[in-house]
Formats: structure tokens, sequence, C-alpha cells
């Protein structure tokens, strides 16, 4: 008896309806795919991740709530053999380093030939990295302090720079306050900034805040 080799599985997650019916009618025309779900907001990937149960996350960066950066950090803490490939209309270094150092395995732009995303998402399950075309570069790191940030630490001043308070961020990483505040003083003492106004402008001029959807 022949095995048929199992199919991905793989949750859209993207605010915009036309765009996730587009992407998961080209990926439903492909027998080695199965769409388990599309969802509108990153809440709900983060919320559902154990019940889906997806091989591939296909994540849009822009999204109202919780941002595509912040969602990526949750879900492969919660399930890290989850592969997560960014969706967005950017294609800067900055976008793309940031969704990188956060755990993305790729990062694919929505406009690319339909094939792509299907390859994209059949290297990152080989266990490969995935970049649009002409972003290989993206992946060098910045010279200066903002590579002293991990990962978390970035999110966490991506949402200090939006203007949230402790309690605010606590509540969207589903982390307590203390560990908020405790990151909080680590990201200033390692960038030497001392208010949160000198946070965002370096989170500006650094491009972290580029994820977000504030610098467009």
């Amino acid at each position: 008896m022949i095995e048929t080799a199992a199919r991905t599985r793989v949750v859209i997650v993207d605010d915009h309806p036309m765009v996730a019916e587009g992407i998961e009618a080209i990926l439903e025309s492909y027998d080695d795919i199965t769409v388990l779900a599309s969802l509108s907001d990153a809440r709900s990937i983060v919320d559902q991740i154990d019940t889906l149960a997806p091989d591939v996350v296909l994540l849009d960066l822009n999204m109202p709530g919780m941002s595509g950066l912040a969602a990526t950090e949750l879900l492969l803490e919660k399930r890290p053999e989850t592969h997560v490939l960014i969706l967005s209309m950017h294609d800067s270094p900055e976008y793309i380093s940031t969704a990188m150092s956060h755990g993305a395995k790729g990062y694919v732009l929505k406009d690319v030939p339909t094939d792509e995303i299907h390859r994209a998402i059949t290297q990152v399950m080989a266990g490969e990295t995935y970049l649009c075309t002409g972003a290989k570069g993206s992946l060098t790191p910045s010279p200066g302090a903002a590579g002293a940030l991990t990962g978390r630490e970035q999110t966490i001043l991506l949402q200090l720079a939006q203007g949230k308070s402790n309690k605010e961020v606590a509540n969207a990483l589903d982390i307590s306050v203390r560990t908020v505040e405790t990151h909080r003083k680590n990201i200033k003492r390692k960038l030497g900034i001392s208010s949160t106004a000198g946070l965002t402008r370096y989170a500006l001029e650094h491009g972290v805040l580029q994820g977000s959807g504030l610098a467009r």
C-alpha cells in the first residue's frame, strides 16, 4: 500500500478578508496543503494555537490590537514547533530584520506570484528560512545598541513606544507587570535612555516601530 505524504497544516491570519480569502484559495489548490482556519486577528491564533496545532502560520505583520511581532513571540513560546511566516506589504530591511529577530522563519510579500507563498511554506517546513526576493541582506545585524536587545525586549520596546502602560503591555503579552518593569529597566540601561520619549525616538530611528503600522 502506498502511503501519501502528510499535508502541511496552515493557518492564515490577516485582518483583510479579501487578502485572506485569496491566499486560502491559492493554497487550497495544492495537494500538499490543508488550510485549517483563516483568522482576522493575532490574539485569536495565540488563543487557539494548541487546538489548531498548525505546522505553519501565515501571519500579517500589521494588524489592530496585538501586532504580528508580539504574536510571533507568544506563538513560539506556546508551540515552538510551529513555523511563522510573516505576510507584509513592506520589503524594507528594517521590517524584515525585526520580524526575523522575533523568531519568524520567513518573510513573504503579499503581492508575490501565487507559487511563491507555496514555495515559502515548503522551504520553512524543510527547516530553512525564506526571505522575499532581494531581502537576503536584511539578515545582516545592524551595528550599534539595537543588536543588544533580545527579541522579547524589542517587543516590549515597541509596546512602550506606542505609549502603552506597563499594565497594558503585561496584558498584551500575557506576562506580569513586574516582568515588564524589569524588562523596561534593562532596555533603558542597555540603550542609555532614561525617558519614555527617548524610547519612542529610538524606536522610530531604528525601525522598531516599522512592524507596528505606526511608521507607515
